[in-house]
C-alpha cells in the first residue's frame, strides 16, 4: 500500500507544479502507445508498429494523399477525409499544414495527432531516371540492431541435450531508400537468439526479405517485386498492415481502408508474399494481379494416422524460430503457391465497390489433429477464397462492408457503419458472422479471435468530445463462438465493454482513466464431467503524462486487473514512473515500476519505449521491480546511436523462465545496442 500512496502523491505533485506553456505536437509513442491501449497479447503488435512507423519515417504529403491512406492512420474520421478531400478539390494544394485549421470538423488537437506523420510538400514531377532518383534520395537509412539476455540461459549450456544450436545473441539489420508514390527499395535480414549464423555452408543469416517497387511508372500505378502484403476491403481475403483491433480508439479502427500493394519490411517470417504483384488503372477502375511462391516451416508426418493423404502438416508454423534441430528440421519444408487479385470500381470519392480472389496451393497436405474442435479446420492442398467488399459516404455516415467464400463453402462477412452524429459526437457499429467452415489464410478483419472463424459479433462504438480538453470513449462488443473452440469443449459465447475518460487541461498535460471487463466462458473438468463456466476479467488504468518544460516530460501509471473464474478470485496490479529527458542531440527515457500478480491471467501489458522499429510490451508477471533506461544519441545529421538497459528483478523466486530458456537467479536482463545512418 506504501508504494501505492507514494506514487499518487508523486502524481499529484507534479501535476500541480506544471504550468500551461506551449509543447510539441504528440509524438510517436504516445500515440502508438493510446492506440495499442488493450490489455490481450492476441494482436499482431510488432506489425501494426512497423506500418505506424512507416508513416512517421515518411510522413504522408497532404497534397498526394488519398483518402483512405489519411483513414489508414486512424486520426480522421470519415467525415473529416471526406471534408479534407473536398476542401483540397475546391481550394487547391495547401501551403501549410495549419491550414486545416480552416476546415470543418479540424480542431489543434486533431491537427497536433496528424503532425507527426503528414507534411506539406509541392507536387514537382521529376523526370530523372529512376536509378538516379534512387541514389539521390536523401529518405535513406541502414540500421543495424544488437540484442541478447544477459543471464546464461539453460538452452545455451554444453551439457544441455538438444539444446540452442547458436548463440544467444541476437541480430538485425535493414536498409530502405523510398520516396512516396514513386519508388521504394530495401531488405532486411536477422538472426534470433539461439539461431546460427553460418556463410561457409549456408546462407549466413537465418532470415532475409527484399522487395524493390515502383509507382506511377508507365501503366503501372504500382508495380513490385520480392516481398509485399496486400491490404484490401475489410480484411476478409487480404488483410495485412495497420489494424490496431479493439482498444482505446473505439471509433475509427472499427473500418479497414483499401491500400493495395505495399512493401513488406517485418522480419515476422509469415504473413506476407514473396513474388511480384502489380497494379494497372483503367479508368476508374483499379486491376491488382500477383504471384507469390513462399517456403513455410511445418513438420511433415508419413504415418498411419491419416487416412487420407501419405504426407501431411498439422500445421504451418508461424514462429520463424530455428534454434533446435527439431526447430531446424522443419524449415522450409512447404511450398505455399499463391496468386490472385484484386478489382476496384472507385467512380467518385463517395463510393467503392470491389472484388478480391486469393488462391493457395500447399506442396504437402494440411490436416489437423483429430478433436471435436477442429471438425471444420481447413484440410487439403488447396484454398480458394473469394469477396465482395464495398463503402459508401451518405452525409455524415460512411457505410462498410464485406463477405467472403472459401473452397469448403464456409462464408464470412462484416458490415457496420462510422458516423460523426455532430461535431462533438462520434459512433461506429459493425456486425460480424465468420462460419466454422471459412478459412482465410491472409484475412485478418475485426473481431474477437486471432483468426476469423466460428464467431458471431456485434460491435458498438463512441467518442464523445465536447472540448479541446475533455474526451470520453467507450464501446461495447457481444460475442460467440457457434462451434467448439480449444479448450472449450461446448458452444461459447462473451461480451467485452471499455470506458475511457480523458482530460487535457493545457498542452503540457494529459491523463486518463480507463476500465474495461471481458466476460467469457470456458470448460471447466470435475469427476470427467465437463460444464461451462463464466470468466469475468476487469482491468483498470489511470495515466498522467506531463512535461515540465522543453526538455523533461514524465509519466506515471497505476494499473490492475481482477480475474473471476467460477468464483476463483484472483488480481495483479502494476505502478509506473516513468522519467524523461532531451536536448536536441541527447534523449533519455527511463521506467521504475512494482508490480504484483497472483498468477499469469494476471499478467500486466505495458507499453515500452524501445529503439526505434523495435517495438515493447512485455507481460509483468509475479511480484517484482521492472526498470529500462533508454539512450538516444543523435551524433550528426547522418549518425543516430540507440542504447537500452532493461531488467526483471523478482522477488518471488529463484529460477527465470522455462525449459531451454530457464536461466538461474532472480533476474532477467536484456541489452539492446542500434546504430542508423542516413547517406
Amino acid at each position: 500500500m506504501k508504494p501505492l500512496i507514494f506514487f499518487v502523491g508523486l502524481i499529484t505533485a507534479f501535476g500541480l507544479l506544471a504550468q500551461d506553456r506551449p509543447s510539441n505536437a504528440i509524438d510517436l509513442e504516445q500515440f502508438a502507445e493510446r492506440m495499442f491501449q488493450v490489455q490481450d497479447s492476441d494482436i499482431n503488435y510488432e506489425d501494426i508498429y512497423e506500418s505506424l512507423l512507416l508513416y512517421y519515417t515518411d510522413p504522408l504529403n497532404l497534397n498526394r494523399a488519398t483518402g483512405d491512406e489519411l483513414a489508414s492512420l486512424y486520426i480522421l474520421s470519415p467525415t473529416q477525409v471526406l471534408a479534407f478531400v473536398e476542401h483540397r478539390d475546391n481550394f487547391g494544394e495547401l501551403l501549410s499544414i495549419y491550414e486545416l485549421q480552416a476546415i470543418t470538423g479540424f480542431d489543434l488537437s486533431i491537427i497536433q495527432d496528424l503532425i507527426p506523420f503528414v507534411t506539406v510538400k509541392e507536387n514537382e514531377q521529376d523526370n530523372r531516371p529512376l536509378i538516379k532518383r534512387i541514389f539521390s534520395e536523401p529518405n535513406n537509412y541502414f540500421l543495424l540492431r544488437y540484442s541478447r539476455t544477459v543471464e546464461n540461459q539453460r538452452g545455451y549450456m554444453e551439457e544441455t541435450v538438444n539444446g540452442y544450436i547458436g548463440s544467444q545473441d541476437k541480430m538485425y539489420g535493414r536498409f530502405r531508400v523510398s520516396h512516396r508514390d514513386d519508388f521504394s527499395a530495401g531488405f532486411t535480414f536477422e538472426k534470433d537468439a539461439g539461431e546460427r549464423v553460418n556463410f561457409n555452408q549456408g546462407s549466413g543469416f537465418d532470415f532475409y526479405s527484399a522487395h524493390l517497387m515502383v509507382e506511377n511508372q508507365g501503366i503501372f500505378r504500382k508495380l513490385i517485386v520480392g516481398d509485399y502484403q496486400l491490404q484490401v476491403g475489410q480484411g476478409l481475403v487480404f488483410g495485412s498492415g495497420f489494424n490496431p483491433g479493439k482498444g482505446a480508439e473505439t471509433v475509427n479502427t472499427v473500418k479497414r481502408n483499401t491500400l493495395g500493394i505495399r512493401p513488406y519490411t517485418s522480419v515476422l517470417e509469415t504473413g506476407f508474399f514473396r513474388g511480384v504483384g502489380a497494379t494497372v488503372p483503367f479508368g476508374e477502375v483499379e486491376v491488382t494481379t500477383f504471384y507469390s511462391n513462399l517456403m513455410q516451416d511445418g513438420n511433415v508426418q508419413n504415418d498411419s494416422i491419416s487416412n487420407d493423404f501419405e504426407e501431411f502438416l498439422s500445421s504451418i508454423q508461424n514462429s520463424g524460430f530455428h534454434r533446435t534441430s527439431s526447430e531446424l528440421s522443419s524449415r522450409n519444408e512447404v511450398k505455399e503457391e499463391s496468386f490472385g487479385g484484386v478489382v476496384n470500381f472507385r467512380p467518385n470519392r463517395k463510393l467503392q465497390i470491389g472484388a478480391s480472389a486469393l488462391n493457395t496451393n500447399y506442396s504437402t497436405a494440411l490436416q489437423k489433429k483429430s478433436a471435436p474442435y477442429n471438425v471444420f479446420e481447413f484440410e487439403g492442398k488447396q484454398n480458394l477464397v473469394t469477396g465482395l467488399f464495398a463503402s459508401y459516404q451518405w452525409q455524415n455516415f460512411n457505410f462498410f462492408g464485406e463477405g467472403a467464400r472459401s473452397s469448403s463453402g464456409g462464408m464470412g462477412g462484416i458490415a457496420g457503419f462510422v458516423s460523426s452524429l455532430s461535431p462533438t459526437l462520434d459512433m461506429a457499429m459493425s456486425l460480424r458472422n465468420y462460419k466454422k467452415d471459412f478459412h482465410s489464410f491472409y484475412g485478418l478483419a475485426f473481431g474477437e479471435g486471432s483468426r476469423n472463424i466460428n464467431e458471431r459479433g456485434l460491435y458498438w462504438g463512441i467518442k464523445y468530445h465536447p472540448s479541446r480538453r475533455y474526451e470520453v470513449a467507450a464501446y461495447y462488443d457481444k460475442f460467440s463462438f457457434p462451434w467448439l473452440r480449444f479448450g472449450i469443449d461446448a458452444p461459447s459465447e462473451g461480451a467485452e465493454w471499455l470506458g475511457r475518460f480523458t482530460y487535457r487541461p493545457n498542452r503540457d498535460i494529459s491523463t486518463f482513466v480507463q476500465v474495461r471487463e471481458e466476460r467469457k466462458e470456458f470448460s471447466l473438468t470435475n469427476e470427467n464431467l465437463s460444464s461451462l463456466e463464466r470468466r469475468i476479467k476487469r482491468n483498470y488504468i489511470f495515466n498522467i503524462d506531463y512535461r515540465l518544460n522543453a526538455r523533461f516530460s514524465m509519466k506515471s501509471r497505476v494499473q490492475s486487473s481482477t480475474l473471476d473464474e467460477a468464483g476463483n478470485f484472483t488480481k495483479g496490479y502494476a505502478i509506473i514512473q516513468d522519467v524523461n529527458f532531451e536536448t536536441e542531440r541527447f534523449k533519455i527515457s527511463t521506467r521504475m515500476a512494482l508490480f504484483e500478480t497472483d498468477d499469469y491471467d494476471n499478467r500486466q501489458y505495458v507499453y515500452e519505449r524501445d529503439v526505434l522499429y523495435a517495438f515493447s510490451i512485455p507481460a509483468y508477471n509475479g511480484q517484482g521491480i521492472r526498470n529500462y533506461i533508454l539512450l538516444q544519441y543523435k551524433m550528426n545529421s547522418v549518425i543516430n546511436l540507440w542504447l537500452r538497459y532493461g531488467r526483471f528483478s523478482y522477488t518471488d523466486r529463484e529460477v527465470v523462465g522455462s525449459g531451454l530458456d530457464e536461466s538461474n537467479g532472480s533476474n532477467r536482463t536484456e541489452i539492446k545496442w542500434m546504430a542508423r545512418v542516413k547517406f
